[in-house]
């Protein structure tokens, strides 16, 4: 006989802290981040997992035998627990953990129909402004979390499934338009997170998404000696992406010609007349290979009067 419980974890800081609190059942990580790259409805196919392969080494230089242990393994550890009287998922209220959690539902859906699945879903905290990751909780409020965790019904896993449909799509139109129409959803924070998602594609005005608008912001209206500081500020300022450090490294890294210098950081002429949408830099910022979820994300972009996508035809 398995374990009666099978944890599925966001992250190894959440399973370390389970553990350290002495949880009982079996732990899997989950260690993606699929609110990068393009992303495939087929989780754990093997053209999926190509795909992100792909996108790893391409955008963060990861070697086939770390993306093999790192993910993977952990991955195969999952397929091979079948027998279990539980499945619960622990994931965050920010983007990179909505995402990463409707890909798990997904493939549970598929692969584990009819399991007892449910959900820990950290965020709001009683006296608390700040929305808590799962290891900013105190024992005693990571289990009464674990107490009141919501039994995931056939109705809520279609509906998960449904959403990460629309995010593999090859347009973000129809989710624009359908995240928004279930108040009775369990998942509380998932409508929130797919409106971040919906501003990570280029703006109208100046060819910048959010996300590369507030880099640029920050470092506009902060003084900061290093890039290493500014990234900091990213990180402490951008709780609803729940994005790590070598994210916004990497999104720096392709604003570098809007930088005067990282040392100390400052914008040059181009990055402010870019930032007060005196200067469109759509055209120099496109590439053809860049997703969000199913979409390329230089094929549409945001109006933010309207509040609406637009998709831009060749």
């Amino acid at each position: 006989m398995g374990t009666s419980i099978l944890h599925i974890t966001n992250g190894d800081s959440t399973t370390n802290y389970l553990k350290k609190l002495n949880f009982s059942g079996d732990f899997i990580t989950w260690r993606e981040m699929l609110c990068e790259g393009k992303t495939t409805t087929d989780v754990g196919s093997e053209s999926f997992w190509k795909s992100r392969y792909d996108f790893f080494k391409t955008s963060y230089k990861v070697s086939k035998q770390k993306f093999i242990d790192y993910t993977l393994k952990e991955y195969r550890a999952l397929c091979n627990k079948k027998i279990t009287n539980e499945i619960v998922l622990w994931f965050e209220h920010d983007l990179f953990c909505q995402i990463n959690m409707i890909a798990v539902i997904s493939w549970l859906k598929r692969y584990r129909k009819g399991y007892h699945i449910s959900l820990v879903c950290s965020g709001k905290v009683k006296g608390s402004k700040k929305l808590k990751s799962l290891v900013e909780l105190t024992e005693n409020q990571i289990n009464n979390h674990y107490k009141k965790r919501i039994t995931l019904t056939q109705d809520d896993i279609e509906y998960a499934d449904y959403i990460w449909q629309l995010y593999c799509s090859d347009s973000p139109l129809r989710l624009e338009t359908v995240y928004k129409f279930d108040p009775m959803s369990p998942f509380q924070y998932l409508a929130s997170a797919i409106e971040a998602h919906i501003l990570r594609f280029p703006s109208l005005e100046n060819g910048l998404n959010k996300i590369e608008t507030s880099i640029l912001q920050t470092a506009n209206e902060n003084t900061f000696t290093s890039k290493d500081k500014l990234v900091g500020k990213l990180l402490k300022d951008g709780e609803v992406y729940g994005f790590g450090d070598l994210q916004y490294f990497n999104k720096i890294n392709h604003l570098s010609k809007l930088f005067y210098s990282f040392n100390p950081v400052k914008l040059n002429k181009k990055g402010k007349q870019v930032l007060e949408n005196q200067l469109n830099f759509y055209a120099q910022l496109r590439n053809d290979d860049a997703y969000l979820g199913g979409s390329k994300k230089y094929s549409f972009l945001f109006n933010h009067q309207s509040e609406k996508l637009l998709q831009i035809t060749s």
